[in-house]
């Protein structure tokens, strides 16, 4: 069975739930944390590229062409600090996020009922299908929403008012 259609719909729209958040926080707040220490916004859009690109994509990739490949873990904390996202540019990290997710969901949407059902090991115990990753990536981008829309409550200026008299 392929992938059903909310899944895919919910990975595609991940992008537009940055640019919604983009909107929303003035420029000069998209590198400021949240009070419980988290990701800022261009920090949740560089993960997300990074991850992308060099996590869900390699591995989609793996699993379609190799046999059983092992699949590498993607430390997301390490990488945010080695690569100094708070210095990169957000509109620049929205589109490279967008670009990978659109071709992870190519790959994904193209995939045959047996190519989903393809396994790579993830991590020392555990076996994945290429269906689970996606099931994985669904995770990982709830728990960003999550994490951003817990962001705008906190940073976003709050809606004006008008008065009328």
């Amino acid at each position: 069975m392929p992938l059903s259609f909310d899944i895919l719909h919910q990975l595609k729209t991940m992008p537009d739930v940055l640019r919604e958040a983009a909107a929303k926080i003035p420029p000069q707040n998209y590198s400021k944390s949240p009070a419980n220490g988290g990701f800022s916004l261009l920090e949740q859009a560089c993960h997300l590229r990074d991850l992308e690109r060099e996590g869900y994509l390699v591995r989609i990739h793996r699993i379609l062409h190799e046999e059983r490949p092992y699949l590498e873990d993607f430390d997301g904390a390490k990488v945010a600090a080695e690569r100094n996202y708070r210095a990169q540019d957000l509109t620049a990290a929205l589109q490279d996020f967008e670009q990978a997710r659109s071709k992870a969901l190519s790959l994904l949407e193209s995939a045959s009922d047996s190519q989903l059902e393809r396994r790579g090991q993830f991590g020392e115990t555990r076996t994945i299908t290429l269906r689970d990753l996606a099931g994985m990536m669904l995770e990982h981008d709830a728990s960003h929403r999550r994490e951003i829309a817990d962001l705008l409550e906190e940073i976003s200026p709050p809606p004006s008012i008008t008065c009328r008299t």
